[in-house]
């Protein structure tokens, strides 16, 4: 910026000349002056103050828009501190179909130390010790007296246990607020819904995420803040998953049997209303996982679930409802059971060598031929044999909503030749479920429609694809009958006085784990049932792992000596807490009449 003299030189000399003050031109010059920096300076403060309203302005109206949003709004409560939101995610409670509590939070408090505001690291740990008695003093005093800032003693603590370390009085002892997952029936379904630990972990806050079974699932389902705090209803019913655990404990170890399993579902809906793999665990005190040895020998291994076993004679009645399905045979035809009956190079036998001649096809089941069931399988074909299993479900995991289920993927034979058709006939060379067989057999109780398994709570019937028709249907469940009230039944000690127990026995070889083969003196009994078998409403499975009955000379391994007494017993106590009444059968089903030969 160039400035004009006060007192320019030309200016000066010309008053001189004209006679006039060279300081009135100063002056002149001066005021000019004062006046152009006046200007100035009014017109940086008037920007000013315009910037400043502007601003004034946008953030009134800023907290103007809020405030309207505020007082439009409904009025929550804070779900979380601000420090731990993304942290503490509030978690649904899980229930039964009653409403009765599976699965919730508790409030609790962690236990953490700042060694470097430790004022007697040594005295403290061992008041620790006294408290926490699976701690060990050497390893928090060398913590305590380290280099460390910070250092986590406890996630869990109770209240007592709290204020116990409260009275320690040790100002680098300190506490943190969280919640854990308790589950108040302890063992109870504890295979259906699994457990659940600490993810993110902060000194306020914790994050609880599902391991395995439901709550992992539904894991981010539960942790959803849209839900609002509405709890995760399943089908289970905690009665009567009581009941079935108890008797199905009880027969276990009174028939020495390594594990067992149970699934009880709902043959409209797919509900599963029970389920139950022994041995179990306790969630709120979730074992790890084995590092060695059968993950089946881990009571976190769920059999019904996971458990993929050869199943038996439970198989033969699929068979001979496809034959009648398709016109092949019907329940009355005739068929030469004798021996012998070669199969690529196999020979097909009976249990203990028995030769029953010829049979019909309801006494096929009733009397468990296997050559029976196998001339059937001949005849239906291993590509229409192939689509009818798949249609049942036979050839995929079960879509039930445990985490776990994805792994019990069914083994199938390498090569589907005539020979794998007769064997997967009567239950042997292909592996499935406990609960790939409900789903199977509830087929056949509802009236020929396939259900999915499933753990929530339907309405009304789910009925998918029909897969037989309702008069065989009804032909098949009155074999299913005949194998529980006839006398030479393989199920006769399964008859429950009022409730017409239907269903099939199967006793399968266990196959050695390593090297081929199966054990001679281990066995897979299993009973599927249905219930009453003129209405069918549930089906109950029921499976014992190397069971065995020592109360006669010889040692009794047969599903018929083993698994249907437990289910026997397990429909006498649960039928009336599902609200069925004991009543009279009604007329013969569906025309079957069985004659001694």
């Amino acid at each position: 910026m160039i400035r004009k003299p006060l007192r320019p030189l030309a200016h000066i000399l010309d008053a001189r000349q004209k006679g006039e003050n060279p300081d009135a031109i100063e002056r002149e010059n001066l005021r000019i002056r004062h006046e152009q920096m006046r200007d100035r300076a009014r017109t940086r403060a008037e920007g000013r103050l315009l910037v400043l309203g502007v601003f004034f302005f946008c953030a009134f109206s800023v907290i103007g828009a809020r405030m309207g949003i505020l007082a439009a709004s409904e009025p929550a409560e804070p779900r979380a501190q601000a420090t731990g939101v993304s942290i503490i995610a509030s978690r649904a409670d899980i229930v039964d179909r009653q409403g009765r509590l599976l699965a919730t939070n508790m409030e609790t408090h962690s236990l953490y130390a700042h060694p470097l505001q430790m004022i007697e690291p040594e005295r403290a740990a061992a008041e620790l010790v006294k408290i926490f008695p699976d701690l060990d003093r050497e390893r928090l005093v060398k913590d305590f007296t380290g280099k460390r800032k910070f250092l986590w003693v406890k996630k869990k603590i109770s209240p007592e246990q709290k204020q116990a370390v409260h009275d320690i009085g040790e100002p680098g002892l300190l506490f943190g607020p969280r919640e854990m997952r308790l589950y108040p029936n302890g063992s109870l379904a504890s295979h259906i819904l699994g457990g659940a630990q600490f993810g993110r972990e902060g000194v306020h806050s914790a994050e609880v995420i599902g391991t395995a079974g439901v709550e992992k699932y539904f894991d981010e389902t539960l942790r959803d803040p849209a839900r609002e705090g509405a709890p995760l209803e399943l089908s289970l019913d905690l009665s009567v998953q009581a009941a079935m655990e108890r008797v199905l404990y009880g027969g276990m170890k009174l028939l020495n049997a390594r594990g067992a399993a149970a699934v009880l579902m709902d043959v409209h809906t797919g509900e599963v209303i029970s389920l139950a793999s022994l041995p179990d665990f306790d969630p709120n005190d979730r074992p790890n996982p084995p590092t060695e040895g059968s993950p089946s020998d881990s009571p976190l291994f769920n059999r019904a679930v996971q458990g993929v076993y050869e199943l038996g004679s439970t198989f033969k009645i699929f068979a001979a409802a496809q034959a009648m399905d398709l016109g092949l045979v019907g329940a009355h035809t005739v068929i030469d059971t004798s021996g012998p009956l070669k199969v690529g190079g196999f020979k097909i036998g009976e249990f203990r060598n028995k030769n029953y001649g010829e049979l019909s096809v309801a006494e096929i089941i009733v009397k468990s031929s296997n050559r029976g069931t196998g001339r059937l399988a001949l005849a239906i074909g291993t590509t229409r044999q192939q689509e009818f299993l798949k249609s049942l479900g036979f050839f995929d995991p079960t879509p039930i909503e445990i985490f776990e289920a994805a792994a019990g993927k069914p083994l199938l034979p390498k090569r589907w030749t005539d020979l794998s058709s007769v064997t997967i006939s009567y239950g042997h060379g292909l592996s499935t479920s406990p609960l790939h067989l409900a789903a199977g057999y509830a087929a056949i109780a509802n009236g020929g429609h396939t259900v999915k398994p499933t753990l929530l709570r339907q309405d009304g019937p789910q009925y998918g694809p029909r897969v037989m028709s309702e008069e065989v249907s009804a032909a098949a469940r009155a074999m299913l009958r005949l194998v529980v009230s006839h006398q030479k039944g393989t199920a006769s000690f399964a008859e429950v006085p009022g409730y017409q127990v239907g269903g099939k026995t199967g006793t399968a070889d266990k196959p050695k784990e390593r090297g081929g083969g199966y054990y001679k003196d281990k066995v897979i009994a299993t009973f599927a049932s249905m219930f009453p078998a003129h209405d069918p409403k549930y089906v109950l499975i029921v499976t014992l792992d190397e069971p065995v009955e020592t109360s006669g000379d010889k040692p009794r391994r047969t599903a018929g000596w083993t698994a249907v007494p437990v289910a026997a017993e397990i429909i006498g106590r649960i039928a009336p807490l599902l609200g069925l009444r004991p009543g009279p059968e009604p007329g013969q089903l569906a025309g079957i009449t069985l004659v001694s030969q």
